[in-house]
């Protein structure tokens, strides 16, 4: 079994007389990437800074350790990103490297060579020189991980760390997460079920501070995953009339139709794709979407924030 890295144990967060975080326990694993979701108000950043070192929590414990023994500060042990990271504009992106080595301890030639290491690492390496104003959303991004990652923590805890990024910077940060935790366990919060679903293998769900649902994504898939359909139709009257009636099919455990789309929960997905296939044809009716398959991590995500 694989030693945890760090153990959280009824970690609680009061504001004056308001609960953010209630009685919050779970446990990662050393080597794993762990997903903190849950929609916007949830406690994820609370969460995240109370993990952090960054908020006093009001009641529980957060224990890290290293090699099986509680460390008393971990502070040198735990790599951060805010998801807001904050930079000196009139910096270099060298320079600010730098001062971030020389700030978690390291020294002299050591934390030239890390600073030069990790601008590779991140594909900086070409804009060391550049002021970080001048830096796009992306480029920021990627330095906040270095400066996160330069005295190699043994956790990386990232706050929503694509939220504010385009298309093409989220898929750059995503691909370095995917090689960063070849070698740190990596924690990080998001209200964006795919990118945990491509990246992480542990999932810790939140709603109104407290945990909803925690697990092994494989696991959590195995056992809650249900045979789903999606449909849409056109928009014709012939095609909305039999929309409006295929929820009472035998087959059908549930239906969620809003006009001219419908989710279906069935209860054997191929005897139902056919079914329905062939009544849609013999009502000649306009497909514009039909998918089958399973429920997504979204699915279960949305049930369980809304229970």
């Amino acid at each position: 079994m694989t030693q945890p890295l760090l153990q959280v144990k009824g970690l609680t967060k009061r504001f004056k007389d308001r609960t953010v975080v209630r009685d919050v326990a779970f446990s990662i694993a050393e080597g794993s990437c762990a997903a903190l979701l849950g929609p916007n108000g949830a406690g994820k950043t609370t969460t995240i800074s109370m993990l952090a070192g960054l908020l006093q929590p009001t009641s529980g414990s957060i224990q890290l350790l290293d090699q099986s023994k509680p460390v008393t500060d971990r502070r040198m042990f735990i790599g951060y990103l805010p998801q807001m990271p904050v930079f000196y504009p009139w910096m270099t992106g060298r320079e600010f490297l730098r001062y971030a080595a020389e700030l978690a301890g390291l020294a002299g030639r050591d934390a030239v060579l890390k600073t030069d290491e990790w601008l590779e690492n991140v594909g900086l390496q070409h804009a060391a020189s550049r002021r970080i104003g001048g830096y796009s959303g992306g480029m920021k991004q990627r330095l906040g991980l270095a400066q996160a990652l330069i005295h190699r923590p043994k956790l990386l805890i990232l706050d929503e760390p694509v939220s504010a990024l385009d298309p093409a910077g989220r898929k750059d940060v995503l691909n370095l997460l995917q090689r960063i935790r070849l070698e740190t366990t990596v924690l990080f919060s998001t209200h964006v079920l795919h990118d945990a679903e491509e990246i992480c293998d542990e999932i810790l769900m939140i709603r109104e501070g407290e945990i909803a649902l925690q697990g092994k994504l494989d696991q959590i898939r195995r056992e809650y995953s249900e045979p789903v359909i999606r449909i849409e139709v056109g928009g014709d009257p012939v095609s909305l009339k039999w929309m409006a009636s295929i929820s009472s099919k035998a087959f059908v455990r549930q239906a969620e139709i809003t006009g001219n789309r419908a989710r279906l929960t069935v209860t054997d997905v191929e005897k139902a794709s056919f079914e329905l296939m062939a009544d849609a044809v013999s009502h000649q009716v306009a497909f514009r979407k039909f998918e089958s398959g399973q429920s997504t991590l979204e699915d279960l995500f949305l049930k369980v924030v809304q229970a």
